[in-house]
């Protein structure tokens, strides 16, 4: 009866949408091969998740919990060396290329996932829970399609940036959101932590900072010890010199001249600027990012450096005119200069490295260098919609490497299709959809000797109209899946005819793991 209700529930499926173990694969692999043969079948009593190294043992947990939930089995998990035929060995080999870079082979006799380390690893047992979801009939009758997968990654740095600043956003949402990014091979979580609507980060020396709502530095290093042991780098950003009402709302002393008689209301005011000539500003600021880089494991700090009001601050301070007097400047942003060699003399200090949003010389097209010389070991992310080939190619000339943020491909707070939320806190926004998100080359078709300057691409979800986890998980999926095989995945594997069917089985896991998809009815033909 058991088989008969199988068999049923196979058909069913697959009059849903064709299933076969590579139907649920986002991003795709890079290298998969079709091996001959007899599936693996899973035996309770006779299989077990063998591993090499000790440190494995948190992906063989992640892979026992996938066989639980996709086949009702219990496998245990052993250090011992594997005896017999029906065995999964989870097995480190160093002399593999490439850090992330995981092996899958699958045939009668087992399983073997390969790797250069911890993390490639358990990438192969994301891919392996992929297989599963996919393979609805073969899982179904516990038994594994054989199969040969060969993969890493096309980009080193695939990232998802969340803005608790402007919306606070609790711990354990944050490791919800690190759960799902996870299994979709994104390494890199930012955390915008500070802007004129919030200061979320506790700094000892300075306590004022934070109001009501922030994390506590025991509570990062919590978070920062989740997403580690699922293989992401938490890079925090601290917003800076604008976006900086927070701060002046806390120590007014720290803004312009004429800034001094001005009320700062967090979250009401905007567009003040700390000032670039006051040492007060530096000793603070010098305060909070060392204690940043003492939270943070992570090689990057970003600074921010966007969207700086400069002829509405610098331009009216006394103390900033008389600096770029005593500099010879003739442009007010030239003061950026000063500024940002203080900081980032800072970070290095600590042994980290600094990130600035790139700003050029003109924030829409045609722009021509850079707003300020950026040092050659800041990384840059570009962001600006229609200003990112030109990013490209003065971070090229410059020696800058560069992630890819742009506005029009990569900002996951705009609308995902016309009239769609954001319905409130919507400044006229354009429309990302689906479609374009997956339609994002990070090289933008440069030739690959042009590329090694591109460390990878960053979903962005800038939370002023995301009040809650369920609103940003709607804004950030299907279109982070999209972004996911940007990031992964090279150009000639790449189809989005088969990128869409691939997502309806992920869909469907994403809601029973509580996630408030958006559904993508556009991407069916309606047509008959």
């Amino acid at each position: 009866m058991k088989n008969y209700l199988s068999l049923i529930v196979c058909l069913l499926t697959l009059t849903a949408t064709a299933q076969d173990n590579r139907s649920a694969l986002i991003p795709m692999p890079n290298n998969i091969n079709e091996v001959k043969g007899k599936p693996f079948n899973i035996d309770a009593k006779k299989t077990t998740i063998y591993i090499s190294h000790k440190e494995l043992l948190f992906a063989a947990t992640t892979l026992q919990q996938s066989l639980k939930e996709r086949m009702q089995v219990n496998i245990p998990i052993s250090e011992l060396t594997p005896r017999g035929t029906s065995t999964i060995r989870l097995q480190m080999e160093p002399e593999m290329t490439g850090k992330e870079h995981y092996s899958i082979w699958v045939d009668g006799k087992g399983v073997t996932i390969r790797g250069a380390n911890c993390a490639a690893i358990y990438y192969g047992v994301m891919t392996m829970d992929q297989l599963f979801l996919g393979d609805g009939c073969s899982t179904e009758q516990k038994k594994i399609t054989p199969i040969a997968i060969d993969d890493t990654p096309r980009f080193a740095y695939r990232a998802l940036m969340l803005d608790p600043a402007r919306n606070f956003l609790s711990v354990e949402d944050i490791k919800f959101y690190i759960d799902q990014m996870a299994h979709y091979k994104y390494n890199v979580l930012q955390l915008h932590l500070t802007d004129d609507q919030g200061w979320r980060i506790e700094i000892k020396k300075h306590p004022k900072l934070t109001g009501k709502k922030f994390y506590t530095q025991q509570q990062l290093k919590e978070l920062i010890g989740y997403a580690a042991e699922r293989h992401v780098e938490i890079v925090p950003e601290i917003d800076i010199p604008g976006h900086t009402v927070a701060i002046l709302a806390a120590y007014p002393e720290l803004g312009c001249t004429h800034t001094d008689t001005i009320e700062m209301v967090v979250g009401k005011s905007v567009e003040f600027m700390l000032c670039a000539n006051n040492k007060k500003v530096y000793s603070v600021l010098k305060d909070i990012i060392d204690e940043v880089a003492l939270i943070f494991p992570s090689k990057y700090i970003h600074l921010g450096g966007d969207e700086a009001a400069v002829e509405k601050n610098w331009t009216k301070c006394s103390r900033c005119r008389a600096l770029m007097a005593q500099m010879g400047y003739t442009k007010t942003s030239q003061l950026m200069i000063p500024f940002f060699a203080k900081m980032i003399d800072f970070v290095r200090k600590d042994n980290k490295q600094p990130i600035l949003w790139c700003e050029l010389d003109n924030i829409y097209p045609p722009a021509n260098d850079y707003l300020f010389p950026y040092p050659k070991d800041v990384t840059l992310v570009s962001w600006r919609g229609g200003l990112t080939p030109t990013c490209l190619e003065i971070t090229a000339q410059h020696g800058n490497n560069i992630i890819m943020a742009p506005g029009e491909y990569a900002y996951l707070d705009y609308p995902q299709l016309e009239g769609d939320l954001p319905e409130f806190n919507n400044w006229g926004m354009p429309v990302t959809t689906l479609e374009k998100c997956y339609q994002l080359d990070p090289a933008y078709s440069k030739a690959e000797s042009e590329q090694t300057h591109i460390q990878g691409i960053m979903g962005t979800l800038w939370g002023e109209a995301i009040k809650d986890i369920n609103r940003l998980m709607y804004m950030t999926y299907p279109r982070a899946l999209a972004l996911a095989e940007a990031g992964w995945t090279q150009m000639q594997n790449r189809n989005f005819e088969s990128f869409k069917e691939r997502l309806y089985p992920n869909l469907m896991n994403l809601i029973k793991q509580g996630v408030s998809v958006r559904v993508p009815f556009e991407i069916v033909n309606r047509e008959k």
